[in-house]
């Protein structure tokens, strides 16, 4: 590579590794004069980089947002951040899914053989666990809108769909939009929500983002309320699993190896008793949910505790008998 290309890859570096760069300290960074500064600068400029100079005794130069995206330049470490980045957006179900394959694969093009090799050690494929319905995609549109909603501190109006779809009679459009308080978009189990406070309930809600259909404009803006918990990590526990960890919780041993429970549990706790016996520890709102949700298996369960599972149990029995007599 010719010297003064060499030297303007070092420059875009620097200037891309921080806000500001005084003028001297780049010239003895890059062991050139201030002059050939000057002219470095002016070729990255012609190349597309949006280079802003400041004057006088601590002038410098910045590397600034502009209307276009040109080159990037991006260390080892950088580059292999990127690229894991990537093949974990596509099994993130924002509806960029696409667009991350091709990222991908034009990041990895230009990589030199070391670093090909180094991600190539890491392959993330997304795998659907049998019998469970794959979630809802989030519109990528949706989700940008929500978040600028966020950042802004804008007051949010949106569509909310149903749970279930509604028919072709959808009324939707008869229903008031919803009024929040955007504070958080995040993704768990799979899917997208947003947090917000609600302003036609006086209490904080979450959203499935798959089921948001943003109004414009946004309203007035809004001073951030305090989260309950302090933080977003434990008011979505919470929110998901009860304050903490779920109301009900019981310990079962079902007749069925251990590998074919644990497939289908996402957040219980499953130990091997044997070839054909576990024990498995799991929550729900409710106890009959979490008989339930145990019932599933279709194997013989035995009631470790407690006695309002087992009470659960046998009140789901009678009401199943009077089902099959009826």
């Amino acid at each position: 590579m010719p010297k003064t290309s060499a030297r303007l890859l070092s420059l875009l570096s620097l200037l891309q590794a921080r806000r500001d760069w005084p003028g001297a300290l780049l010239a003895e960074r890059l062991a050139v004069s201030p002059r050939t500064v000057r002219r470095d600068v002016d070729r990255l400029r012609e190349l597309g980089y949006p280079i802003h100079a400041t004057k006088g005794p601590d002038g410098g130069y910045r590397l600034d947002a502009g209307t276009a995206l040109p080159p990037l330049l991006f260390d080892d470490e950088q580059a292999v951040a990127l690229a894991v980045a990537l093949q974990i957006a596509t099994t993130a179900g924002a509806g960029i899914e696409e667009a991350a394959v091709r990222a991908l694969s034009t990041v990895r093009q230009v990589m030199p053989a070391r670093l090909r090799r180094r991600i190539d050690t890491l392959q993330v494929t997304a795998v659907e666990r049998p019998g469970i319905r794959s979630n809802p995609r989030a519109d990528t549109g949706v989700l940008v809108a929500l978040s600028a909603a966020v950042q802004a501190r804008e007051v949010l109006r949106f569509d909310y769909a149903p749970a279930s779809p509604v028919g072709a009679g959808d009324d939707r459009a008869d229903t008031p939009p919803r009024r929040v308080e955007p504070h958080h978009v995040v993704t768990w189990g799979g899917r997208w929500y947003l947090i917000a406070w609600d302003l036609d309930r006086d209490d904080w809600r979450t959203f499935r983002a798959d089921r948001i259909t943003p109004r414009t404009p946004t309203g007035p803006r809004f001073n951030p309320r305090e989260l309950p918990g302090g933080e977003v990590a434990a008011f979505v526990v919470s929110r998901f699993q009860g304050s903490g960890g779920w109301p009900c919780r019981g310990e079962v041993i079902l007749d069925l190896p251990a590998e074919d429970v644990s497939r289908y549990t996402s957040d219980g706790l499953v130990e091997a008793l044997g070839p054909d016996r576990c024990r498995l520890v799991l929550g729900s709102w409710s106890w009959p949910g979490l008989a339930a949700s145990i019932g599933r298996f279709d194997a013989d369960i035995e009631v470790v505790g407690p006695t309002e599972l087992k009470d659960a149990f046998a009140h789901l029995a009678r009401r199943y008998a009077d089902a099959a007599a009826d």
